[in-house]
């Protein structure tokens, strides 16, 4: 079944990971997919897709970036349906008095200020067709603490005050507002927090692992399957929301 048929979906963040499995399912369900990252890699992901879909560069930090990517696609497609605001880095990791300001600003600028900037550009081009479906890539981090994650854990919790605040500002013109909230999830971006901070990666790892109630880590795919949801008419009454897909992390 091909829920997202003819709609218009731009997913950042789409070059690996949760990013990459978003991209590939709304494809799979249908939909025009704009693949959008910095990284280049995201034209490897586009070669997975179908013909319909396409990829696109874009540092969702910088202004220009993103005004270029929300115009580009109402260009070639016409309208705009569908943002998932999924690119994010974790940035290092360390106690808040360790964290130097440069590592605190550039996780907030990619992390906050990229979703912002989304938002910002796509909301109108949305409106100028009746609505359209924002989700936001936020974490379990924005509601739990995870000692070491002082900057991501800001830039999430910033996501899902803005997710709110949007979801009530624009809901009666028929645009939805909500934020994913992935618990520990098996990706690229965990694997390479092995590498800069094992001592953070082993705790939430283990936490993953051997505290929370499933007792396993999450897989993209997981993720993804919401966003299909978010996505679609499905979840047509649903706005402001920040939901977790943790494995039951957040109940501990």
């Amino acid at each position: 079944m091909e829920r997202l048929t003819g709609r218009v979906a731009i997913v950042t963040g789409a070059g690996r990971g949760i990013g990459e499995t978003i991209a590939k399912a709304f494809d799979a369900e249908g939909a025009h997919v704009v693949a959008a990252d910095l990284t280049g890699e995201q034209n490897r992901v586009a070669t997975d897709l179908s013909l319909r879909s396409v990829a696109r560069h874009a540092d969702m930090s910088v202004v220009g970036d993103v005004e270029a990517l929300i115009a580009s696609t109402v260009s070639e497609f016409g309208r705009l349906d569908v943002l998932c605001n999924n690119a994010g880095i974790d940035g290092d990791m360390g106690p808040l008095v360790e964290m130097s300001l440069e590592n605190f600003e550039r996780v907030l600028a990619v992390n906050l200020r990229g979703v912002f900037l989304g938002m910002r550009y796509a909301i109108p081009a949305m409106l100028a067709t009746g609505g359209g479906s924002i989700i936001n890539v936020a974490s379990v981090a924005a509601l739990v603490a995870f000692p070491g994650s002082t900057a991501y854990a800001a830039s999430k919790a910033g996501v899902l005050g803005m997710t709110r605040v949007a979801a009530a500002e624009y809901g009666s013109a028929g645009v939805r507002v909500n934020a994913i909230c992935p618990g520990i999830i098996e990706t690229p971006m965990l694997s390479d927090l092995g590498t800069a901070a094992p001592e953070v990666y082993a705790q939430i790892v283990s936490h993953g692992e051997s505290v929370a109630p499933m007792k396993r880590l999450g897989r993209p795919d997981e993720i993804a399957s919401l966003a299909v949801y978010l996505a679609g008419a499905e979840s047509s009454f649903l706005t402001g929301a920040a939901i977790p897909v943790d494995g039951g992390y957040v109940t501990l």
